[in-house]
């Protein structure tokens, strides 16, 4: 990341990238994908995989500002259903893989199949943008002179930092990713584990899913779609950087930054977009390779 900011840095007209401001927009802009990526972190932790994550967060902005726009509900009770149905939809990507045994890779992928078409029959394909100025305040507004997404991303990371690193259940997760037979014949409930992972990835996509209505002001059919690759980019960006390719809270968060530092600094050099979409997808391939030969040689 030293190396982007550096040829950014000198890469940018009047040093625009190294301002203050445009440093927070980085850290803003990087709050949502950390939000999303820390839920999959988890999923990854246990051994398996979730694709449905930016579907389910493009539902739940739709769900949001439809249950306000359309069915009349507060505020309050309009998130509190969504960050539910969140929980559901993580409940139910458990059970297929765990209960079922469906491949994960097939069930979360078919899970978000279905979300995509629950949404379009939700909005029939037509934002939801009546929404009060409470909800979008949520992101707009600022603490500290630090906007309100950036304390929420820290709020949420150190929850989920703590739940993997200092409890009895984030130690169960840890020991089923690391070998799913012997943390069995310990006696820990391993399908516990990856069901408990897959809720709080689904409670994950919902929040940033709500962040994302209240910042667009509205609800939009496939608006957090583009967060799965920015967030597996992540993950294993950050796995491979910080500790032998194992997937940690840490870790993502710095490669939510190390992508969203890209995303800035070719916008600003006035890159043409198609290379923002060629930096994502290389950055996705290497930081699976990196990881994973992280993970190879650690092993050794």
């Amino acid at each position: 990341m030293a190396v982007m900011i550096l040829i950014f840095g000198l890469g940018v007209p009047n040093g625009a990238f190294l301002s203050s401001n445009n440093l927070l927009a980085i850290v803003n802009q990087s709050a949502l994908t950390a939000i999303i990526a820390s839920g999959l972190t988890l999923v990854l932790v246990v051994g398996e995989m979730d694709l449905s994550i930016g579907y389910a967060a493009s539902l739940a902005g739709i769900l949001v500002t439809g249950f306000m726009a359309n069915q009349g509900l507060p505020l309050p009770i309009a998130i509190l259903a969504t960050l539910l149905i969140g929980a559901l939809i993580g409940t139910v990507n458990g059970l297929l893989v765990t209960k079922v045994g469906v491949n994960a890779v097939v069930a979360t992928l078919g899970v978000g199949t279905v979300l995509i078409g629950l949404a379009y029959g939700y909005t029939a394909g037509s934002p939801i943008i009546s929404v009060p100025t409470a909800f979008t305040n949520i992101t707009l507004g600022r603490f500290l002179t630090i906007q309100n997404p950036i304390w929420i991303m820290i709020a949420i990371l150190a929850v989920l930092w703590v739940i993997l690193n200092r409890t009895p259940p984030g130690q169960r997760m840890q020991a089923v990713g690391a070998n799913k037979n012997a943390a069995h014949l310990a006696g820990l409930r391993t399908d516990r584990a990856k069901i408990t992972a897959f809720i709080i990835a689904g409670v994950c996509a919902a929040t940033a899913g709500i962040l994302l209505a209240s910042l667009l002001g509205s609800g939009t059919v496939s608006a957090g779609d583009g967060y799965l690759l920015d967030s597996f980019a992540a993950v294993f960006l950050g796995a491979a950087t910080l500790r032998d390719g194992d997937f940690h809270i840490i870790g993502t968060l710095v490669g939510v930054l190390v992508v969203n530092v890209g995303f800035n600094g070719l916008s600003l050099m006035g890159t043409p977009t198609f290379w923002q979409f060629v930096f994502k997808g290389g950055i996705l391939v290497l930081a699976v390779a990196l990881s994973t030969l992280a993970r190879r040689y650690s092993k050794a």
